[in-house]
């Protein structure tokens, strides 16, 4: 069946790839692994732009080398959100007897890339543009979303779990809690292991109009 395919690709990140050799991801390679069944159409990949920091220099330049290599895909597009930093006071957990009992930090949230998935979702839905959709995502933000689509508007939408990532601040693999949100209106659902990840990576060298470029070093 015609099949469209909605990524959550900073929940991708975070909970399948980071801390794992398997960040250079070929996602139509994954799919096709994981749903043989289906015929994808589209991709649809939605992330932010990260800005780099101090302790990573690098940062926003291997998502840049990554979003160019998704783009060598003809039915992949990239739909991107943006960060919003700003200064809040918050409590601080052990505060000092002395001082104050709270700390001005710099809070920096992900907008959009929910949000855009969701509207995707179901203005693909209304122009019939698939019979199937995927979403690759553990955010429960999605479950009306996915209500919607396959209650009112009768389509079926399988969700696929992100999991197998390692938390870098203890190097412990992260334990997967499914939404049960998205569990509960879901038509079915899949898990990404560490072991279709390693059967889906994208050549160390790549090309597209500008040239030719290679996988991050820090990803080799």
């Amino acid at each position: 069946m015609k099949t469209n395919v909605y990524i959550d690709g900073l929940n991708l990140y975070y909970r399948a790839v980071q801390g794992t050799q398997y960040k250079w991801l070929d996602i139509d390679a994954l799919l096709k692994k994981m749903c043989p069944q289906n015929t994808i159409s589209k991709i649809k990949y939605f992330t932010s732009i990260v800005s780099s920091r101090p302790n990573d220099p690098g940062q926003s330049t291997r998502q840049q080398i990554y979003l160019r290599a998704l783009r060598t895909f003809p039915n992949i597009e990239i739909i991107a959100g943006h960060f919003l930093t700003s200064k809040v006071r918050m409590p601080l957990v052990t505060p000092s007897p002395e001082g104050s009992n709270t700390a001005e930090v710099w809070r920096t949230e992900e907008k959009g890339s929910d949000v855009n998935l969701a509207v995707h979702l179901l203005n693909d839905a209304h122009n019939k543009d698939y019979e199937v959709a995927i979403v690759v995502s553990n955010d429960s933000d999605l479950g009306e979303a996915i209500r919607i689509v396959t209650q009112d508007i009768n389509l079926k939408v399988g969700v696929v779990f992100p999991a197998g990532a390692i938390d870098s601040r203890t190097g412990t693999r992260y334990k997967l809690r499914k939404s049960q949100t998205l569990l509960k209106y879901a038509s079915f659902i899949r898990q990404i292991r560490p072991g279709v990840l390693s059967l889906s990576q994208l050549p160390n060298t790549l090309t597209d109009a500008n040239g030719t470029f290679h996988r991050p070093p820090e990803w080799q």
